[in-house]
Parts: structure tokens; C-alpha cells; sequence
């Protein structure tokens, strides 16, 4: 997993315009076997994106095994399961798309989280077969209707990360008695569980990824369904909205020297980096992190090196009006915006296989800036069963709950609701340099 991806400068806030012009990032997530793999391929395939030949090359036993136009790796192929997130692109005649395909099995929950932390939505696949209450006839014995716990904590984590758009597909209803009746059950089930954990859902859509039913086209009066397919609802959904409104910020990438001539900030360093919130253009003041000096910005260039007015979630070449220290990791800041903090309150999502517990000592990564960071107490963990808090000393792995962090140099940190740049970061074992948490400050 990469310690860089959980900190992009975007902002989930709901009820943004739909703008079809610009790509839709989304994962397919879900439990093991669920069909997330094969859906991308239907997708892929249907969309006209795949090729005569890579068609051809998914051949096993005769058929056409569309998970293998995902599944790249080798131990994926021999295997039949999903290891890595594997990004493809497709459009269709309205929109463009960037598609992750996330792993089901608990232990790659970390690659899960990093396709996440950058979605503009989710699509949470649900197998109908797996949950044999769903079409089975009551006889008068109660059946607890209980979703699989990886469906659970997918849609727990997507929500956690600020996902915009959660989207349920209730896969392989063809290969049930009832697939009426198990639409009904499972979309209660979910809807059940959506509200007691908070979580927003966009759509529910019944599909059959392996013969394309309500995939790509709707699949008239199938299980008394009557709504859209899912590329239908796929190609509405909004992008995520980036952190305007939140004061300036800037995590400093890359530190550049001119000594050409040419260019208009000859003999100046250029800072390059993303703006993670606000805005930046020349005469603004900022101050730096963790110096706390402060400047003015004479220069602002894009990612062509133009000059330019730079909004929050686009790269950007800033020029100050004087020479001060500032170094890859540093902040630039809006002035007095901000008030740097040595202890957080975080929500984690834990990852590593060695449990969290007090005391123990990561590199904290928010931005370009490492700090360490102490694990002061450990709050509470989240049942993802009953949704409830539990008290508890440590965090085992792939499970949420709330810690306290000491750090040893201050952030400047905003919760993760108001922005997911300032908002988060990642634990790094100090000793196998293995990412070990994504953190959601509170």
C-alpha cells in the first residue's frame, strides 16, 4: 500500500452538481467471490473497451472468464482471487471512467482502503448465494437475516473514508429459487443495516455480472426490479467536491531551483506540490510548518508552469517574495487559519497483522511531512455486527475504532469530515516501514 494515497485534497460533501464531463473514479468492493472482478469485465467488455485478442487470452476451459481482464497477476490467475487493486478505463457515450477493482479477503483490507481513499464512489457487490436466507421459505422458525462481515466492512470503510456515492449490486440473482424474493430480503437487509450505521445509499441494483443482466442495459421486469442498470446509475453520480472552502493549505512536495534566464522566477526556489484546500494566488500571505514564518506569494504557476490562480485539488508552483527555509514536508499555510496540534483524536482503521496498543511508537505521515507519533490510549473498537463501541486495549488487525495520538512535532490538521487532506494520514511501522493504519482525525 502506498503511504502517499490515503491524503488526497478532496472533499465528499453531498449534493454536488453532477458534472458527466469529468472521469468517475470507482471501486467495486465487497466479500470474497462476490463477482467484483467479473463485473469489471462485463463492464469492459460491454463498454466495447476489450479487444478481439484480450478476449481470447481470458479463455479457460472454453468459456470466456472475464475476472482474468482484471486479475493481472499471476498468483491472482492461478488462484482465482483478487490480490491487488488493478485500475482500468473505459467511457461510454456520456462518461469517462478510472475503475479500481478492490480484494475481498480480509487480509488485503489495506488495498481496499488505499483504492478508497481516492474514490468518487463505491460499489458494494452483495452474492445472493451466499445468504441463504434470502429465497428460502419461511416455516414458522425466525431466520436472522445477517449480511457477510466483509460487506459490512467495506461499506463501513468506504463510508469512514467519505466515499460520496455507495452504490449496493446484488450480483448472481439468477443462480437463486426466488430472485424476487431474495431482492426484497437482501435490500432490506441492507437498508437495515445502512441506517443504523449512518451510511447514505445512492441505489440498490439487482445484476447477473456474468451474463450482463441490469450491467451495461436494464434487463426488463427481472425480479420486479423496474429501475436503471448500474452503468446507468454509474454514469449520474457526482464527483467529489475539493476543499474549497477550507483555508489554504499546501504540502510541499518538491523544492526547485531556476538558475535560467528564462524563466520568470530566475533565482528563486519554486515549491512545487497540490493544493490540499482553498485557493493560491500571488499577494496572498501565508506562514510555513513548522517554522512559523511567514510570507507573501509573488509567483503562482500550473502544472505547465503558466501563471495561474491554483485551486484546491490541482498541482501548483508557488514563488515567495523573499528566501526563507523551506524544505519537501513543510506546509505553507494560510495565516492564523490553522492551530497546529501535538494530540489528536482519530478514528483508524487498523491494518497491520501485529495489534495497535498504548504505547507503541509509528511515523506518522500527513502530507510530505513525517512526524512520530505515540499511540497515548486506545479508546474504543467498532463491532461492525451491533455497530456498537466497545471498550477495548488494543486493535486487532482489519478492525475500526478510536485512539488517542501523541505527536512529537504539531500538525496542522482539520477533522476528516470538513476535509480529507487535512484530515488524514497514515501510521508507517517504525521497523518494517509497513503502513499500518489509515487515520481519520475528529
Amino acid at each position: 500500500m502506498d503511504a502517499t494515497t490515503l491524503n488526497p485534497a478532496v472533499d465528499g460533501t453531498a449534493g454536488a452538481e453532477v458534472d458527466t464531463g469529468t472521469a468517475l473514479r470507482f471501486i467495486t468492493c465487497g466479500s470474497v467471490d462476490d463477482g467484483k472482478s467479473t463485473l469489471i469485465g462485463r463492464l469492459l467488455v460491454d463498454s466495447k473497451t476489450v479487444l478481439q485478442d484480450q478476449l481470447a487470452g481470458v479463455q479457460r476451459g472454453g468459456e470466456t472468464d472475464l475476472a482474468l481482464l482484471t486479475d493481472g497477476l499471476s498468483a491472482e490467475r492461478e488462484q482465482g482471487i483478487t490480490i491487488d487493486v488493478a485500475y482500468r478505463y473505459f467511457s461510454t457515450a456520456t462518461r469517462k471512467f478510472i475503475i479500481g477493482d478492490a480484494p475481498g479477503h480480509e487480509q488485503y483490507t489495506r488495498n481496499m482502503v488505499t483504492a478508497a481513499s481516492s474514490a468518487d464512489a463505491a460499489v458494494v457487490l452483495v452474492d445472493a448465494t451466499k445468504l441463504p436466507w434470502a429465497s428460502q421459505v419461511d416455516e414458522g422458525e425466525v431466520v436472522k437475516r445477517e449480511l457477510l462481515p466483509q460487506t459490512r466492512r467495506h461499506t463501513l470503510l468506504a463510508h469512514l473514508l467519505r466515499v460520496q456515492s455507495i452504490v449496493f449490486a446484488i450480483n448472481k440473482l439468477d443462480a437463486v429459487p426466488d430472485a424476487a424474493l431474495a431482492l426484497e430480503r437482501i435490500s432490506d437487509a441492507l437498508d437495515t443495516f445502512a441506517e443504523a450505521a449512518g451510511v447514505q445509499v445512492t441505489a440498490t441494483v439487482p445484476i447477473s455480472a456474468l451474463k450482463g443482466w441490469n450491467v451495461a442495459t436494464r434487463h426488463a421486469d427481472w425480479c420486479g426490479y423496474q429501475g436503471p442498470s448500474l452503468l446507468e446509475v454509474l454514469e449520474g453520480l457526482p464527483v467529489t467536491r475539493q476543499d474549497e472552502a477550507v483555508p489554504f493549505a499546501f504540502p510541499v512536495q518538491w523544492v526547485e531551483k531556476f538558475s535560467g534566464s528564462a524563466d520568470t522566477s530566475r533565482g528563486r526556489r519554486v515549491f512545487w506540490g497540490r493544493v490540499a484546500s482553498g485557493h493560491v494566488e500571488p499577494g496572498q500571505r501565508i506562514s510555513i510548518l513548522p517554522s512559523g514564518q511567514t510570507a507573501t506569494v509573488a509567483q503562482v504557476l500550473d502544472h505547465a508552469r503558466n501563471p495561474k490562480v491554483v485551486h484546491a485539488g490541482h498541482s501548483a508552483g508557488i514563488v515567495l517574495d523573499r528566501e526563507v527555509d523551506v524544505s519537501r514536508g513543510d506546509w505553507l499555510l494560510a495565516p492564523d487559519a490553522f492551530a497546529p496540534a501535538r494530540e489528536i483524536t482519530a478514528t483508524v482503521a487498523w491494518l497491520d497483522d501485529e495489534p495497535l496498543v498504548a504505547g507503541r511508537v509509528y511515523w506518522a505521515l500527513q502530507g510530505h511531512r513525517w512526524v512520530k507519533a505515540k499511540v497515548a490510549r486506545v479508546v474504543d473498537r467498532l463491532n461492525i455486527n451491533t455497530l456498537e463501541a466497545e471498550e477495548t486495549q488494543q486493535l486487532e488487525a482489519n478492525s475500526i475504532g478510536d485512539v488517542v495520538l501523541a505527536l512529537q512535532q504539531p500538525l496542522a490538521v482539520r477533522p476528516f469530515t470538513e476535509s480529507r487532506g487535512l484530515g488524514s494520514m497514515v501510521l508507517v511501522d517504525t521497523a518494517s516501514h509497513r503502513t499500518a493504519a489509515a487515520v481519520l482525525v475528529r
